[in-house]
């Protein structure tokens, strides 16, 4: 079968280069939360909810410093990998009713032969954990990127990490037999 291109105001040539156009992220909102697109600033406010070691617990690392998380949104913000293959999407999640951050989600798309495909991640701060946010704000982020024709997801979690197992089953999800860097993936296909 042949390869259904993309619409044509989705995909730019620069030679031998594509560069495809990538959603941006917009404001999404829940019955409690808000996800706000990300920007550069946010690390300020940011950097102490995250610097908290057992957000590591899982996933290995340490606690970016402020600086370190401004380099890192800086790049995320861009909205693509530099060279094109991959989408990133990004958003700060907060409270409704308070305003106070409370963690991050994520994905990042890429095309996978014809369809795109959203790798997932969530964040949510130690103190706020345990209220239902990061199960939350990752379905507000999953109803999103449908509306956008993306529902091919994909997620990694620590086979410990109870919590974000949860999450990926609440989202859709299934548990596969493919481990990467000690994580086992997630799939909704």
């Amino acid at each position: 079968m042949a390869a259904i291109p993309p619409p044509a105001e989705s995909v730019r040539s620069y030679g031998r280069r594509v560069v495809r156009d990538w959603p941006a992220a917009e404001l999404i909102e829940t019955e409690r939360l808000v996800l706000e697109p990300m920007r550069i600033s946010h690390a300020a406010e940011m950097a102490p909810l995250l610097h908290d070691e057992r957000l590591h617990e899982f996933i290995g690392g340490e606690p970016a410093s402020q600086e370190q998380l401004r380099a890192r949104y800086a790049r995320q913000v861009a909205g693509r990998s530099p060279d094109g293959s991959q989408g990133w999407l990004n958003w700060i999640v907060r409270h409704r009713a308070t305003g106070d951050a409370v963690g991050t989600v994520q994905a990042t798309v890429r095309l996978d032969g014809e369809r795109e495909v959203a790798e997932l991640a969530w964040v949510v701060a130690a103190p706020q954990q345990g209220r239902g946010y990061a199960g939350e704000a990752a379905l507000g982020m999953v109803g999103w990127l449908d509306r956008k024709g993306i529902n091919a997801l994909i997620a990694h979690v620590h086979p410990e990490h109870l919590a974000s197992a949860r999450i990926a089953e609440r989202l859709g999800l299934r548990a596969t037999d493919v481990v990467v860097d000690g994580e086992l993936r997630w799939a909704s296909c």
